[in-house]
């Protein structure tokens, strides 16, 4: 089992024409993802990749042709939230955005509709899904995970692809990846892959990767104490950031002493997750 992806799939690519939307889907393709269409305004009748995806002009068509019901978005930041409205409306049950820079602005009108929708967004800004051996969805790579009972969930994409390739070394394998994205409003949150993984019975254990600004992490650790039965293991990036400075993701920026590490480690600790100094090592946490 896994959550939000498997092998039974069917992914739309919004945005399959252009250079990066064309390189990833054929990274997705070789993985062995059922990529069933994609969409580009003014490019429907065209196929793709040596005629094995069609392309449509609208995503509506592309559902009623093909029974798509997953999108990724590799749209630029000006059209990507009505890129996510479009797929909402055909009736898409989950939309990955990969594209990094919609203003907040924007986001917060697009998560108001999603849930109106009762579609599900992971991201923006964010690096996709991966359930080793059966589907990738977004831009980690396959060959870093092995097929396992371990759940993880990230804010952040170089440290997940580092936890990733970390457990493999140790032969410890994956259920799902879910990178959220790290942007001050995205789709899906901590405790929404949480819940998921407390449910998946194929989850054992999971693994929360974090990082400095806000305080999605210290919600998360509330939920963890009253609502997760499986053991958490988590890493906060940011634990040396100089005071003041903005690193990272638009969404990883302290302000009047809120969401620094010291407190989200606290927060974690204090809820029973064992936190580690360093990603490599999260694998010793759970032997």
């Amino acid at each position: 089992m896994s959550i939000l992806i498997d092998k039974n799939t069917k992914l739309m690519v919004q945005g399959i024409t252009g250079n990066e939307g064309l390189f990833h889907t054929q990274q997705m393709l070789t993985y062995g993802t059922n990529i069933v269409s994609g969409v580009t305004p003014g490019k429907g009748g065209e196929w793709v990749l040596n005629g094995k995806i069609p392309v449509f002009d609208s995503v509506r068509i592309a559902v009623d042709a093909t029974g798509a019901n997953t999108s990724i978005i590799f749209v630029p930041a000006r059209y990507a939230p009505d890129a996510i409205f479009e797929a909402a409306d055909a009736g898409i049950e989950l939309i990955v955005c990969i594209t990094e820079g919609i203003p907040v602005q924007d986001m917060m009108r697009v998560r108001n509709y999603i849930e109106q929708k009762g579609a599900r967004l992971v991201g923006p800004n964010c690096p996709g899904l991966l359930t080793p051996g059966e589907s990738k969805v977004g831009i980690i790579p396959g060959d870093i995970a092995i097929t396992g009972n371990i759940g993880v969930v990230s804010r952040s994409g170089t440290l997940t692809y580092e936890v990733l390739y970390a457990l493999m070394l140790e032969n410890m394998g994956v259920s799902t990846c879910v990178g959220i994205g790290g942007d001050p409003i995205n789709g899906t949150n901590f405790i929404d892959c949480l819940s998921l993984f407390e449910e998946d019975l194929h989850t054992d254990r999971v693994i929360l990767i974090g990082e400095i600004g806000g305080t999605d992490e210290e919600k998360a650790a509330e939920y963890i104490a009253t609502h997760m039965s499986k053991p958490v293991a988590a890493f906060i990036a940011g634990q040396t950031a100089p005071p003041g400075k903005h690193m990272g993701h638009a969404g990883a920026i302290v302000e009047g002493g809120s969401g620094l590490a010291v407190d989200k480690i606290r927060a974690l600790e204090e809820a029973g997750v064992k936190v580690a100094k360093h990603p490599e090592e999260i694998p010793s946490l759970f032997s």
